[in-house]
Order: structure tokens, then sequence, then C-alpha cells
């Protein structure tokens, strides 16, 4: 292989068979090579000799779903070649070569730029992700504080939940570009490599402050809806309340001439039936006007 140039290797869900030869002819560590094939790793950064492997989680944000797929990625970086093992229909990787091809400049920092390639990829990927949940817990909002009297505690669990899977995915990738800065890799003679993983790490950064806030945010939302459906449901039992102290006087009035005693001189008076009607729809609608003043009803 000429001075300069390198190989890069692009597996996607490989069996067991093809990572072990692959790995054999590239010299990696058994451990690295069992991360990546069983995958579902926490994002991290390990050295194996002159080979570097870190593992990543890409994603993306599927707004019918209202859903944070992931998927998981090694990169294994060394001296003359790279090898990334992908798992799930998200891949980095063909982006990444796609850009690395219309940069020939990036090309001649050689493995470390495939690396920045696929992390910036990645980054970007959760930049998208992020402006797009944004969007979702803004429409969210909206739709809590509106005058409709529906209950969106479901669907802010269900986005807390794939907020919290985001979160999985980006908060423990800081550290590990953090590592890559102060590797000797990038402070050796790959230094020209920095800037492009400081301006990636700075990219991951604000995306995570951005992942936490959505965070922060889906407690108050879901604090505001908690406290909507407990006023809604203080509003019923006014209602209901008033409504049986409206009845409850025709009710008391009925039961009184509804006791069968022999002595009651209302019954034989031609007026007690029209009195006792109209003592029962005026004590009721003298209710119902007051509660509907102090906006029980």
């Amino acid at each position: 292989m000429d001075e300069g140039t390198f190989a890069w290797v692009r597996l996607a869900d490989p069996s067991e068979g093809e990572l072990v030869q692959l790995a054999g002819e590239l010299g990696l560590h058994p451990l690295a090579v069992e991360d990546a094939l069983h995958g579902r790793q926490r994002p991290k950064r390990e050295q194996f000799g002159d080979v570097l492997a870190v593992a990543l989680k890409p994603l993306r944000y599927v707004e019918e779903d209202t859903a944070v797929e992931t998927g998981d990625i090694m990169i294994f970086a060394g001296p003359r070649s790279v090898l990334t093992v992908s798992h799930g229909s998200i891949d980095p990787c063909a982006e990444a070569a796609r850009r690395l091809g219309a940069d020939p400049q990036m090309l001649r920092l050689g493995t470390w730029a495939v690396l920045h390639a696929v992390l910036d990829v990645a980054v970007d990927a959760y930049s998208d992700a992020a402006r797009r949940v944004r969007a979702t817990l803004d429409r969210l909002e909206d739709e809590v504080f509106s005058t409709s009297r529906v209950d969106h505690t479901q669907a802010i669990y269900s986005l807390k939940r794939e907020v919290r899977e985001f979160r999985d995915a980006v908060q423990p990738l800081v550290p590990v570009l953090q590592g890559l800065l102060d590797g000797p890799g990038v402070k050796g003679h790959l230094s020209d490599i920095a800037p492009y993983i400081r301006d990636v790490a700075d990219h991951l950064h604000r995306t995570d402050i951005e992942v936490r806030t959505l965070d922060e945010l889906l407690d108050s939302v879901l604090g505001a809806q908690q406290a909507r459906v407990g006023t809604w449901r203080n509003d019923d039992m006014r209602r209901i309340s008033a409504w049986a102290a409206i009845f409850a006087i025709p009710t008391m009035v009925a039961g009184v001439y509804g006791m069968n005693f022999e002595h009651m001189p209302e019954l034989g008076w031609a007026y007690g039936y029209p009195l006792a009607v109209s003592l029962m729809a005026l004590a009721s609608g003298a209710l119902y006007r007051a509660f509907r003043r102090n906006g029980w009803l």
C-alpha cells in the first residue's frame, strides 16, 4: 500500500465468521471483536494497541410515530485501515463516504478523516432530531394549554421516554469526543484533525444541552397537564355537587309530603300543591343562579 493511502472496510450486520476472519487480518483485539459483533454498546472509546475503537449510537426521529430510532456502530481506526461495523437500519457511513469523496483535502488526514466524517454525520443527525423533537414538544405544549379537555399525559410520557433514549445516545458521547481531543492521536502527528474533531464536539455539546432542556421541559409540560386534569376533576366534582344540591330541595319537600301523617294541614288546603311545587322551583332556581354566578355550573 502506497504511503498516505488507507483501506476502509464497511460491514453491516456481519456474521460472526465474517467479522472474526476480517478481525484476524486487521489484527483486532478479541474483546473489540466481541463488542462489534453483538452491538448495543454504550458510546465509548477504547485503545487496543495502535487501533482506536469508538462506539456510538446513530439515530433518527420519526415524527409520524413520535419515536427515536437508534442503531449501533463501531469504528476501528488503525494506522492504515479503518473498519466500521454497523447494526440496524441507521448507518451514517454512506453519507460519510460521500462527504469524504467530495473533499480530497480531508482524505489526506488518513484514517482519522473517516472517524471524523462518521462522527460528523451522526452528530448532524442528532441536531436534526433535536429540532424535530422540539417541534413535537411545542405542538404538545400548545395542545396542553388549549381550551380543549383532552388528556395528553400518555403522549407526553411517550415522548419523554424517547427523549431519554435520545439522551442515552448523546450524553455518553460527549466525554468520548473530549477524550479524542485529549488523546495522543490528536496531539501528535495527526494534530491537523483536532480543529475538525473540536467542531464536532462543539455541535455535540450544544445538542446535549438541547436534549437536557427538552427533558426538563417535558417534566414541566407533564406537571402542567396533570394540574389541568386535576382542575377538570375539581370542576366536574363542583358541577356534580351543585346539581346534587339543586335536586336536594325538591327531594326534601317531596319527602315531607310523602310521610303520610294523618294530621297535615296542607293536605286539605286548595293551594298546598301549587305552593309546594312553586317552593321547589323557586329554591332550585335560586340555587342554580347562585352556582352559575360562582362558576360552579
